[in-house]
């Protein structure tokens, strides 16, 4: 299920479906939700979800329904490999100014 929106032509009206970043998680129905194995009962998790075309969702686990942010297989990928080569260690730490 996708968003839908209808769109007036001069030959009628036409149904166009979008998938857009901030859209309800509600809206975009039944996915494979997946969070990382060390997210902890506290509600600290991120999940991500594939789209059925290309993309990933994410979205906060504490509100499923909220909005979610789509992203390209490209740029998932810049972000796990980058999450793998140490890129972004300097936000563990919670000591660093910010």
């Amino acid at each position: 299920m996708h968003l839908q929106a209808k769109i007036s032509t001069r030959e009628g009206t036409a149904t166009m479906s979008a998938i857009i970043n901030g859209m309800s998680g509600a809206a975009l129905g039944s996915l494979a939700w997946t969070k990382s194995r060390r997210s902890g009962p506290t509600g600290n998790c991120v999940e991500m979800a594939r789209l059925e075309t290309d993309g990933v969702a994410v979205r906060n686990s504490r509100d499923p329904h909220g909005p979610v942010l789509i992203y390209t297989d490209a740029e998932i990928e810049a972000l796990i490999l980058g999450v793998k080569d140490g890129d972004f260690d300097f936000l563990l730490d919670h000591t660093a100014a910010g």
